[in-house]
């Protein structure tokens, strides 16, 4: 019998020691490491058996089946539906929603199919309450409170469900790692056991995560790297607006979003978010100023909102919320060195609304146009939507998709768009929309103010 080594393994990034140790050395969180026994996993080991190389155009590929959720958003997320024996990951800050969009995405793939909710977490008669309060109908919806997970494959095994979710991967153990539920080696064993199943049965899966308080997913990173798709369920708790981020797709895209508005019946799908976030919009304010971004392949129109003031003490504050930071730093530099607006002892504030984070460059140009209205006390007309990327130098530059923006913009109302002069090339003009395109920041001024 193998000799059974003792180590200690940092909870937080999976870094292991042979002694304990208060700072984790890789990842310098303090307390984190926990002892824990090198006893060798039971479960298989490979997902297939083995087999012989293969030359490239031997193999022959098809298209994966995709298989609807019966919610739209989240099949744009997963890049146009289930793909069979796929696993995956929806991460999410406590009481974001994370068992409601699966408990809702699984009522629906129940009316076709056999499929198991497995609550690691809650009883059954909670998930009971929570399914009827969504208006749940679905008589091929199982439900199982189990935590052990030689269990739960036991009653997969018998049941053979065409859908499978595990709320939540954390509280999961299995008796071949002696160490508690959540740890790094049982997330790691339970998840390395789970994708195996799926793989092996082509069950699609679904897997809820904790976050740290950081925002990133409990336990190893190794997890993120196993499962096929990783979906983050973003929001401020404040908004009912809920917005579901695809980081990692081996089935699709990573850029494209979801969007969904929590009501007391569940969440309901926002098929055209531009409409949602401008809602509120205050007209001929100074400040206010409205960008088409793009999210994957769904141009959004979204509310950019800056506020510039006079500081009351030696260092003016910085403050970005929906933007990077740095790029707004840069941005006033700009301002400040190429424009000539005077904004080094003022505090500055920017916000996009309604949650949604923008990290593309398309948005400079639009950043730069908030913060001088703001700075002059001069609103921008409120039928002109703005884009395009700024360089060091003041410059305007192309950007991706400007045909697409601009008629997103016509569809909603707006008249005017100003863009950078280089993507005025093989745009057909909307009816009733006229198109401004500008070479340098410069020139920005003597547009955007009616």
């Amino acid at each position: 019998m193998a000799r059974i080594k003792t180590f200690f393994t940092c909870q937080q990034c999976g870094f292991q020691s042979p002694k304990w140790l208060g700072k984790c050395p890789d990842c310098n969180q303090w307390n984190t490491l926990a002892e824990e026994q090198s006893q060798p996993p039971q479960g298989s080991r490979a997902l297939a058996a083995p087999g012989k190389p293969q030359k490239l155009g031997e193999i022959t590929s098809t298209a994966e089946d995709r298989v609807s959720c019966g919610l739209a958003e989240l099949d744009r997320t997963l890049g146009g539906g289930l793909v069979p024996g796929s696993l995956i990951l929806v991460g999410g800050d406590p009481g974001i929603g994370k068992s409601t969009l699966l408990l809702q995405a699984v009522d629906q793939l129940a009316k076709s199919d056999t499929a198991l909710y497995v609550t690691a977490e809650e009883s059954t008669r909670q998930v009971k309450l929570r399914a009827e309060r969504l208006g749940s109908t679905a008589e091929n919806l199982y439900l199982l409170a189990e935590t052990s997970l030689e269990q739960i494959r036991k009653r997969v095994t018998e049941l053979k469900p065409g859908y499978l979710v595990i709320d939540s991967i954390q509280t999961i153990f299995t008796n071949a790692v002696e160490s508690a539920p959540g740890s790094v080696s049982q997330v790691r064993e339970c998840a390395g056991q789970l994708m195996l199943q799926a793989k092996g049965e082509g069950i699609p899966t679904f897997l809820v995560g904790h976050v740290t308080k950081d925002g990133a997913i409990a336990g190893p990173r190794v997890l993120e790297h196993m499962v096929d798709t990783v979906l983050y369920f973003e929001g401020d708790p404040g908004q009912p607006y809920r917005i579901l981020r695809a980081v990692k797709n081996r089935f699709g895209s990573t850029n494209e979003i979801g969007v969904f508005e929590m009501r007391e019946s569940g969440l309901r799908e926002v098929a055209n978010p531009s409409e949602l976030f401008l809602a509120e919009r205050p007209e001929k304010n100074p400040g206010s100023v409205v960008v088409p971004a793009l999210e994957g392949t769904r141009p959004i129109l979204v509310e950019l909102q800056a506020l510039v003031s006079g500081s009351s003490f030696g260092t003016p504050q910085r403050t970005a919320i929906g933007i990077d930071h740095k790029r707004m730093a840069l941005l006033i530099a700009i301002l400040d060195k190429k424009v000539e607006l005077q904004l080094a002892g003022q505090d500055i504030f920017v916000n996009v609304a309604g949650g949604v984070r923008l990290d593309e460059p398309a948005v400079d140009l639009a950043t730069i146009a908030a913060l001088a209205s703001s700075h002059l006390n001069r609103a921008v007309e409120p039928q002109t939507v703005i884009f395009g990327e700024v360089g060091l130098t003041g410059e305007i530059r192309a950007v991706s998709q400007p045909e697409l923006r601009v008629k997103e913009a016509a569809r909603l109302g707006f008249t005017r768009c100003i863009l950078p002069h280089g993507s005025l090339k093989n745009i057909n003009a909307p009816k009733g929309m006229k198109l401004v395109g500008i070479r340098h920041a410069n020139e920005l001024m003597e547009q955007i103010f009616d």
